[in-house]
């Protein structure tokens, strides 16, 4: 099998700078370990230890990404309300070439919901009470049990109800859980990132993007450039590039693609001339969406090597640059034959969304489901019930 870095491979090499060289600081009586050096981080210690003990000190949430606890008593879990839910959570991924789940479910009752179980990431509270209830209805919060969780909470007077509810609004629960993900996930590269990527984009775009940090090897092109961890038996990549913007017949199915297929066969060829990336339009969906609260253009699904067996899914946002008249067009894809796709899929989606035009500031990507903000006393009230 080909290798589609086996060209023209280059690399760009940053280097950290070494650590400041170790000393040793004398303290009073000769530096002992009571020396003034030490005493006042001893203090602060013993003063934070203190607070501590006054304070409960939220855990961090526990759980992989894209896992789902639903709270949701074990008659309910095995009624139509449950096979309703799980059914909604059970879906495939689009876009990938078989079939992987969107979400790792699992379920628990909710007297065994204690201070074990209730740091989970991911937390849907299922409650079906006619007393209380008058209609469905769903609102979150963040940080309710610790720290980083997103508690979902779904309220129906009636199991009828909330079924029907589950298949009218089952995309809407999808897409809240995955953009919550997705924002973990741009925090995390906030932190750590291919500096390579970031460099390209800011030399060549002026423009903002942090990708994972495997990203090192890296192809310059008019107007383009590739990043690509080059792994041997899984590939990630983010390819970057921009055209004129012409109106908004811009942005449709066929001149998005056809604009793909273009800018790709010049810049990834494969081993043999008549090798080049291409789109699989058939097993492609485009959308518009909302990115940093602005318009983009949304197309997933396949690509593959032309005369060749190379191939594997792709995700790519289109957006316009007002200020240059440019489209600016960043794309995740992946080759890993023989491997599940979902978890490198996603980080490359992630990816996607810490894209920032000159003009543009870091935002969390925006969701409209109704948020209630949990107060410190409410928790401390949550944890004394516990």
């Amino acid at each position: 099998m080909s290798n589609i870095f086996s060209k023209s491979n280059t690399y760009f090499k940053f280097e950290a700078s070494p650590w400041a060289e170790r000393r040793s600081l004398p303290g009073r009586a000769g530096g002992g370990p009571f020396s003034s050096l030490f005493l006042v981080p001893m203090l602060l210690c013993m003063f934070l230890f203190a607070s501590c003990k006054k304070e409960f000190v939220m855990p961090r949430a526990s759980g992989r990404p894209y896992e789902v606890m639903v709270v949701m008593s074990d008659e309910a879990w095995k009624a139509k309300e449950g096979r309703a839910l799980f059914a909604v959570l059970d879906t495939d991924i689009p876009g990938l070439p078989q079939p992987e789940r969107s979400f790792h479910i699992s379920q628990v009752a909710p007297k065994h919901f204690d201070h074990i179980l209730n740091i989970f990431r991911n937390v849907i509270l299922v409650d079906i009470n006619k007393q209380l209830y008058t209609r469905t209805k769903m609102k979150f919060s963040r940080d309710v049990h610790s720290i980083g969780q997103i508690v979902l909470t779904i309220q129906s007077p009636s199991a009828d109800e909330f079924v029907d509810y589950c298949f009218e609004h089952g995309q809407e629960i999808i897409d809240f859980l995955t953009k919550m993900e997705m924002n973990r996930l741009v925090k995390e590269l906030d932190g750590k990132y291919s500096k390579v990527t970031a460099h390209l984009a800011k030399e060549k775009f002026n423009c903002t993007l942090h990708a994972p940090d495997e990203l090192k090897s890296f192809k310059r092109g008019d107007n383009f450039f590739w990043t690509s961890s080059n792994g041997a038996s899984a590939m990630v990549n983010i390819a970057m590039y921009t055209y004129p913007y012409e109106g908004p017949h811009t942005f449709n199915k066929q001149y998005v693609l056809a604009k793909r297929d273009s800018v790709m066969a010049a810049n990834i060829p494969g081993t043999l001339p008549s090798m080049h990336m291409a789109t699989d339009t058939l097993c492609t969906t485009c959308k518009p969406i909302v990115v940093h609260g602005q318009y983009a253009y949304e197309a997933r699904g396949l690509w593959y090597m032309e005369n060749d067996g190379m191939g594997g899914p792709f995700v790519s946002h289109s957006r316009v640059d007002t200020v240059r008249n440019l489209v600016v067009v960043v794309e995740g894809f992946v080759f890993a034959p023989e491997k599940m796709k979902r978890g490198l899929m996603r980080r490359m989606e992630g990816s996607l969304y810490t894209l920032n035009l000159p003009y543009e500031e870091e935002v969390e990507i925006k969701t409209t489901m109704e948020e209630v903000v949990i107060t410190p006393q409410q928790r401390q009230e949550m944890r004394e019930k516990q």
